[in-house]
């Protein structure tokens, strides 16, 4: 079904998630696979981005490195990217290189967060016009991650009474 997919990567928990969803994708398909991280810009930064270019440059490399490990043919590039082009970045990098598809990862978020679709993944659907996957978030786990200043909640086993 594929031949060629581009993988959008970041340095977020995600990322592992996302490359294992398009390893499984190539692997079945026998598609290769171009790795892309758009270093986001940032704003009024002069020139700075998110993450210095050989973070960004050994991200890549690392991601292509467990592509090609697992037997997918990869190839990786880094790009810079301001938030509000990042989708437009990604969808033309994708054109040229003429993939079929484009891969992305995604987050579990609150509902306050981005309430009117203004986060990287928007931008990059809206963007492509090939088709654009999106990997599973990662599971969080209850009880491993505890944002400051709230209270710690009861956690219930399958299977018990709930009280009421």
């Amino acid at each position: 079904m594929f031949h060629q997919l581009l993988v959008a990567i970041d340095d977020s928990p995600s990322t592992p998630v996302t490359l294992s969803f398009a390893t499984a994708l190539a692997q079945r398909d026998g598609a290769s696979v171009h790795v892309l991280h758009a270093n986001r810009m940032l704003f009024g930064g002069r020139g700075i981005t998110e993450i210095a270019d050989t973070d960004a440059a050994l991200l890549v490399e690392g991601a292509v490195t467990q592509l090609v490990g697992q037997g997918v043919s990869a190839t990786g590039s880094v790009t810079r990217a301001m938030s509000f082009t990042i989708g437009r970045v990604v969808a033309v990098a994708a054109h040229s290189r003429r993939c079929d598809a484009i891969v992305i990862g995604s987050r579990r978020r609150s509902r306050a967060a981005h309430p009117f679709g203004r986060g990287t993944r928007e931008r990059i659907i809206r963007s492509a016009t090939l088709p654009v996957l999106t990997a599973p978030a990662p599971l969080q786990l209850p009880g491993r991650r505890r944002r400051p200043g709230m209270a710690l909640l009861p956690t219930r086993r399958a299977g018990t009474p709930v009280d009421r």
